[in-house]
């Protein structure tokens, strides 16, 4: 298997074949539905939990065998952070297990062509080298608050391996690192650091507030990128890569926790002070992807950090309920 594709495939030939996107209403899905009507693709084929239950077997192949998609983008997961992690690991594990077998298998056995499975940086291990290269995967143990997930993400990018080896199934897989978008979660309790974040700085500005106290001392180092720019990276690769070993998708750039609080602060607008509470946990010191092979073939990420912050914080205002 080349690791870029000959040239003989397109995924740009033909706009109206059919393209299942799962989860199209998550963060990730809906930057990809976007990116896909951008480009002009007409006929993408989109089901609701309500009306597709990806963990029931017999409804995904019925699915298939009714739709007959030629490609699939499975970015569908049970997703939640450290807290959501430590209290429901028998949902982690066992949900996101079920959506990726039933989703693959059935791809497989009625005709897909190409399928890209998105995972997490989460699949590393705990003390993995920095920058983390694809070569990391299962070389130590994982972060104990979220193997569930890691687990089953995992198993989501061997099971695309297998069924390339044995059946030459184009299945693809792209670990993204932290994201951040529209669409994103910024629940008071269970959303990650940059939408957290957000949403304080905005809460404490509409209140008045004098302060906003942040855990740690703010000395982490962190990678993000935008949504859109993941997006841009699945179709990117659902046309370029056919290889066996799953690809990091970052942006190469890092950030201390201190330098991100400061840019939501001045995107949002806050006056206040911001006060760091160092006697409360700082987390992995650093985490950052090693993104060089996806780069060498041809793909860069296109926003900046501050700009993408300003798209975030203009859809939290006109989306979020205040």
């Amino acid at each position: 298997m080349g690791d870029s594709n000959s040239g003989s495939f397109s995924f740009f030939a033909d706009k109206s074949a059919k393209i299942f996107v799962a989860g199209h209403r998550g963060l990730v899905g809906s930057a990809i539905v976007r990116k896909l009507l951008s480009l002009g693709f007409t006929n993408l084929v989109l089901r609701t939990h309500a009306e597709l239950d990806l963990t029931r077997q017999s409804d995904v192949e019925a699915f298939f065998a009714t739709e007959k998609p030629s490609y699939v983008i499975l970015a569908a997961a049970k997703v939640g952070g450290i807290h959501a992690n430590n209290t429901y690991p028998a949902e982690f594990i066992s949900i996101n297990l079920q959506i990726q077998t039933n989703v693959i298998d059935s791809a497989f056995r009625y005709g897909v062509k190409k399928l890209l499975f998105l995972g997490s940086s989460c699949i590393y291990p705990k003390f993995a080298p920095q920058p983390i290269p694809e070569s990391a995967l299962l070389t130590a143990p994982l972060e104990p608050t979220n193997e569930w997930y890691a687990i089953a993400k995992i198993a989501g990018i061997k099971m695309c391996q297998a069924y390339r080896i044995q059946y030459n199934f184009d299945a693809i897989s792209g670990m993204p690192t932290n994201l951040y978008g529209p669409n994103d979660n910024f629940h008071p309790e269970n959303s990650h650091v940059l939408p957290a974040l957000m949403r304080r700085f905005h809460e404490a500005k509409v209140n008045g507030a004098k302060e906003v106290v942040v855990w740690g001392t703010g000395s982490p180092l962190r990678e993000f990128l935008h949504v859109d720019d993941l997006a841009d990276a699945v179709v990117f690769m659902m046309d370029k890569y056919e290889g066996l070993e799953h690809l990091n998708v970052g942006s190469g750039k890092e950030v201390t926790i201190k330098e991100l609080a400061e840019l939501v602060k001045e995107v949002v607008g806050f006056e206040g002070r911001l006060v760091w509470d160092s006697s409360k946990p700082d987390g992995t010191p650093r985490k950052l992807m090693d993104s060089s092979k996806l780069a060498g073939l041809g793909w860069q990420p296109k926003i900046q950090l501050k700009d993408g912050l300003v798209d975030t914080y203009k859809w939290y205002l006109e989306n979020v309920k205040q």
